[in-house]
Parts: structure tokens; sequence; C-alpha cells
């Protein structure tokens, strides 16, 4: 859809004022709470953020100047990926993703905090080497391809993570194999991994993920978001 297609969010009609959420389309955490937002039919208003302008009332709502950030229309923020999704999913979760069957809540957010943790530090190492000159970025792949491993096995008794179909942790950690995947596809294709290449692959496929991949334009004070999901 081109961007000037989008539908602007009109806060007065049925329904009422409508939450807003500040994402930034290419952030691995806006992405997982974007999915979590669209899984569950939950309407809000989206305000793309331009990480390098960040606007004021971002950074009135949440002074971390982070995404992503939801203020609800009671006022209240959330400024983590997991408790949107949750705040999402708790409202409304007709696929289950909060109840998988495999594991509960606690274990995938075990497993999710894994990725959020130490995965993460090395996705950072070595995706951003310039940002430590003294790191060694092949190092920082190595050990977060321990996780990615872990991930395989794990995939070898089960299509996704939990069971058999795409639940909570599916959803949070594939944007970061996503961009861990990118940084040298070619050495990520080489590797012993091909369950989880197809597990990524079919996230990266799935109707959800296409519609919070659309682009939106940047949004300035004094002008309504968008009607997101679109």
């Amino acid at each position: 859809m081109a961007q000037e297609d989008h539908p602007q969010a009109d806060l007065t009609k049925a329904g009422g004022a409508r939450p807003i959420l500040y994402s930034f389309r290419r952030c691995p955490y806006a992405m997982r709470a974007r999915m979590a937002i669209a899984a569950s039919g939950q309407r809000c208003e989206l305000r793309e953020v331009v990480l390098r302008d960040k606007p004021a009332e971002l950074l009135a709502a949440s002074p971390k100047g982070t995404v992503p950030v939801l203020v609800d229309v009671d006022g209240r923020v959330i400024d983590q990926s997991l408790d949107i999704m949750l705040w999402a999913l708790r409202r409304n979760d007709p696929e289950s993703w909060l109840q998988p069957g495999g594991a509960t809540l606690d274990e995938m957010l075990a497993l999710v905090a894994e990725c959020d943790g130490e995965f993460k530090a090395h996705l950072d190492g070595y995706k951003y080497p310039e940002r430590n000159p003294v790191a060694d970025a092949g190092a920082h792949r190595e050990r977060g391809a321990l996780f990615l491993a872990r991930l395989e096995e794990g995939l070898a008794v089960t299509r996704c993570l939990h069971g058999e179909h795409a639940a909570f942790a599916d959803i949070a950690i594939a944007p970061f194999v996503r961009q861990f995947a990118q940084v040298d596809a070619a050495w990520f294709e080489s590797q012993p991994w091909p369950r989880l290449r197809a597990w990524l692959a079919e996230r990266l496929a799935a109707p959800v993920f296409a519609q919070v991949m659309q682009k939106y334009p940047p949004w300035r004070a004094g002008q309504p978001g968008f009607d997101f999901p679109g």
C-alpha cells in the first residue's frame, strides 16, 4: 500500500480516542509490539518516529526516548516492548500466543529474556562493530550463534519454539534472529541450522509480519497519526 493510501486516524469516530503507539519500522522491539497489537485486533494511532529527531511528545511520555512506547487512552504509558505485547494479548489473544500448549508464559518469557540479554549484546557487537572498536565482531558472532544453535535443537522437537504453532516467544524473538541473519546472509545460510532457517522464513512470510512492516511517513506534531493496523 502506498504511503499516501494509509488511512489517518479519525479519533472522533465511534469508539472514541485510541491508544497512541510510537514506533520505528525497522526496530525489532517495535516489530514485535506491532505484531502483538495487530494479532489482538486492538486499534491504535500509530506515530512513526525518526530516531535522530525524536518528537517532544515521545520524550514527554517516556524520557528514555526509545521505541516502542504506548500511551493508553487513560494516559498510562507502557514503554517496554514485552509489556506492550502482554497488554495487547491479554485484551484479546485469538491465536493463543500466550497459551501455546507446550510451555507456560513464564517459560516463554525466560527464553525471551535470554534473547534480550546475552544474545542481543552479541548481536550488537556483531552488527555494529564500529560502536566498540576494541570488540571482536567475529567473537560476538560465534557467541551469539550458541543461542541460535540452541533454538535449532529445540526446533528438532517441535515446529515452533514451544509447540506446533507460533506463540509469544516466536513473535518476540524472530525480529532479532532476522537482524542477526541479515548481517552476513551467506554465513547464516552456511550454518547447520536448517530448522531455524525454515522457522525464520515462516515467521517472515506470515501475514502479520507483512502487515506490520508497511511503511508510514514520519509523524509530526500537530498532525494525526495513522490508523493501525491499517
